[in-house]
């Protein structure tokens, strides 16, 4: 019995009771991580070493050769690459930053407030959730084309503001939140802004920060705009312009494919690092009700 007062079940700092579980951690952690170590090596490959026999796991003379013939690419069209990066950028931003907005505001009305046809706009949101893009694509194209977005920079944000999925996902947050602390707020004089900004949208956050992933991970790679609705290269988006040297399938090109696939990885990988505490937190309170 002393011996196990003299433990604790989940100790703050190293334990050696704790070492077991190291032993099976670190080597699946590493194994996870080799296709990142791939990913990045590969990039910075001269050609020799790409078509090496038997082929390297790791870099053994790195060069920037690849990220260089990326630019220089671009050279021969008059738009340097830098120009596509700028559009994804203001892309990107406008778009994750409005739809969290709008799905937060969307979640907290369906969630809280009141009004006619309530439930079935949401059973509407939730049928939305069973068409794959491939299947929406001639009505949003008709709906594009007669609303006057064709070949207009704004083609790359309106079609991603709304994400039915994070719809769904967020309402099932504001669903926790009490309604008696909400009631208080308005007690005190606060108004639905005050509510939704002071009270609510602090609650959801881990919800509000899933949301903003996986908006990121669409728009970042988006290339339906670029393909379907715009003429204007100078419009176009940094995913259609990697996209584009993948038809450049070539020996000589192999190291180029390899440096674009690390730069359209490399952001994801940022941002869910950075924000994987909160996305866990997500998965963790999606199973408490």
């Amino acid at each position: 019995m002393a011996s196990f007062q003299g433990m604790k079940i989940n100790p703050k700092k190293f334990h050696v009771s704790q070492l077991k579980f190291y032993l099976v951690i670190i080597p699946v952690a590493l194994f996870m991580t080799l296709p990142i170590i791939y990913i990045l090596n590969q990039a910075f490959k001269p050609l020799e070493e790409l078509f090496r026999f038997p082929p390297t796991f790791i870099v053994r003379r790195p060069t920037l050769l690849n990220f260089r013939m990326i630019m220089d690419l671009t050279s021969g069209t008059g738009i340097p690459m830098s120009r596509f990066l700028i559009n994804t950028i203001i892309v990107t931003v406008f778009t994750v930053g409005l739809s969290v907005l709008i799905t937060a505001m969307s979640a907290y009305a369906f969630s809280k407030k009141k009004f006619r046809a309530k439930e079935w706009l949401f059973r509407l949101n939730q049928a939305a959730l069973m068409f794959v893009p491939a299947a929406v694509g001639i009505p949003r194209y008709l709906i594009i084309v007669n609303i006057g977005l064709n070949n207009n920079f704004l083609v790359h944000i309106l079609p991603l503001l709304v994400m039915p999925v994070a719809l769904f996902l967020v309402k099932q947050f504001v669903d926790q939140v009490p309604d008696s602390l909400i009631e208080s707020a308005r007690l005190d004089g606060a108004g639905e802004i005050t509510v939704m900004l002071k009270i609510v949208f602090p609650l959801i956050k881990p919800a509000l920060a899933t949301v903003g992933i996986l908006c990121f991970q669409i728009v970042w790679g988006a290339t339906e705009a670029s393909n379907l609705y715009l003429v204007d290269d100078t419009l176009k988006s940094f995913a259609f312009y990697i996209g584009t040297l993948a038809t450049l399938n070539t020996p000589a090109m192999a190291g180029v494919q390899a440096a674009a696939s690390l730069i359209m990885f490399l952001p994801n990988l940022i941002i869910f690092i950075a924000m994987q505490s909160r996305v866990m937190n997500t998965m963790s309170h999606s199973g408490i009700k």
